[in-house]
């Protein structure tokens, strides 16, 4: 069953994660990179707000978070996902790795996406988790080549890829 409000709804919460992971670049990336960093960041937002407001036109619609299993599920999912990204975050910064940080937040988040494909029995978000695993990954090894943070590649890749899905919400919302 495809949910039309879940799609809105990935417009809206991969666009705003999209603006986060562009404003998260910005942390130490080549200068140059800054107004695309920035008007990206602006499109991001465009998209997550197109997306709130289809999902509250449509929200009278079912929802995979309908079902208490599935929504319990799904917290039980962000909490982990949450705690875990949190945890990792403190003992990378005590241990004075904090360049780690937003590879390590954007590895868990992709991590999480495999329990929200059960959730919202939608295998693209398997597609999603690796495509942010693997810019985890990629951002530590490209970053010091490039001599930019690992937050500036992190935060490029992961708002590139949260955008194409955000879109990829919008694209599902219109066609069911």
């Amino acid at each position: 069953m495809e949910y039309i409000r879940d799609y809105a709804m990935y417009a809206s919460v991969f666009g705003l994660f999209s603006f986060v992971w562009f404003g998260w670049a910005q942390e130490n990336p080549r200068p140059s990179w800054r107004i695309y960093l920035g008007i990206s960041s602006g499109i991001a937002l465009l998209v997550c707000l197109l997306g709130v407001y289809l999902s509250v036109k449509n929200w009278q619609e079912p929802s995979a978070l309908n079902d208490q299993a599935a929504f319990r599920d799904y917290l039980l999912s962000f909490y982990t996902e949450f705690v875990v990204g949190g945890a990792g975050a403190f003992v990378l910064i005590r241990k004075k790795r904090q360049a780690y940080v937003a590879p390590w937040i954007a590895f868990i988040v992709g991590i999480h996406f495999i329990s929200l494909k059960s959730v919202f029995k939608d295998p693209s978000l398997w597609i999603l988790a690796a495509l942010m695993v693997a810019v985890s990954l990629v951002a530590i090894i490209v970053s010091p080549k490039l001599k930019v943070a690992n937050s500036a590649i992190t935060g490029i890749g992961a708002g590139i890829v949260l955008f194409a899905f955000a879109l990829l919400g919008l694209i599902r919302f219109i066609s069911v």
